[in-house]
């Protein structure tokens, strides 16, 4: 059995942290300041709750961190703040260069880091949500997971290509919904709507249907998807290609944040409406 500290379990990271136990380790989290939702999950999963990041990091041979992109360098700073010195997973959707550049800083204190990659929703079932590792210590992450549901790949030894991995997947597929979100709203202002779904509807029967279960199905996370988008404009950036496409998705998403405190999942015209308020704007 290996101890397992996790930071922080969100609907993702409690599903990778369930898979861990589901292996046969105890996993740890740290409950202070974390919000009820949370608490309930961590507590439905069976997580061990430990009083203080300085003690899951005295306690902890593992670490995973599963949070919100901009968080990830903070996350890892406290870690190597509070003493920690054993394997430390980055699964969070952050360009490569930023998961080279908290590696280097982990390396450098001591502390085994790993990338990750994470492609799926919370891994619930088999076959759905695939961990993609990069780095010579990757091994040690996939052992963690013997038993699933989680599925593991290691890609390489080199940090920061999962990463890129999870950059280029997501700069399609949520790329994408926000550029559909954007086409949608557009359409509404100027009047032809309607005429576009005909159109599309021309072209393939279920486009209309897909466009709008896509646009309206993103708005609870698009908070936390906006913070990817810049990830993926620095991937492309750092890669030679034009960032803007995915710096304007940022936009998108940021429009649709507050919907994370939407009680009720919103109907397409509030969103569409949402999304053309000027106000909204940064």
């Amino acid at each position: 059995m290996t101890r397992i500290g996790i930071l922080h379990p969100g609907e993702m990271g409690v599903s990778i942290a369930a898979s861990a136990a589901n292996s046969g380790h105890e996993v740890y989290w740290v409950s202070d300041n974390r919000s009820d939702k949370t608490r309930q999950r961590a507590e439905k999963h069976n997580l061990v709750d430990i009083v203080s990041l300085s003690q899951l990091c005295q306690t902890s041979e593992i670490i995973f961190s599963v949070c919100p992109p901009h968080s990830a360098e903070d996350v890892a700073k406290s870690v190597i703040e509070h003493g920690y010195k054993g394997y430390y997973l980055d699964a969070n959707a952050i360009s490569p260069q930023r998961s080279i550049r908290i590696g280097q800083m982990m390396e450098s204190n001591g502390i085994h880091f790993i990338d990750g990659g994470i492609i799926g929703g919370p891994a619930w079932k088999p076959k759905e949500t695939l961990l993609y590792l990069s780095g010579k210590d990757a091994q040690v992450i996939a052992d963690c997971f013997s038993n699933g549901p989680l599925e593991i790949k290691i890609i390489g030894y080199e940090i920061g290509k999962a990463s890129a991995l999870k950059m280029c997947y997501a700069a399609y597929s949520k790329g994408t919904t926000a550029l559909l979100a954007a086409i949608l709203a557009t359409a509404d202002a100027l009047g032809v709507r309607d005429e576009l779904y005909q159109q599309w509807d021309m072209d393939d029967s279920n486009f209309s249907e897909q466009a709008n279960r896509r646009a309206t199905r993103v708005t609870a996370k698009a908070w936390r998807f906006e913070g990817e988008m810049h990830e993926i404009a620095s991937t492309f950036q750092e890669a030679g290609l034009p960032n803007v496409f995915h710096e304007a998705a940022a936009e998108i998403y940021h429009r649709m944040a507050d919907f994370k405190y939407s009680p009720e999942p919103s109907t397409l015209e509030v969103i569409l409406a949402t999304l053309l308020k000027e106000q909204n704007r940064p």
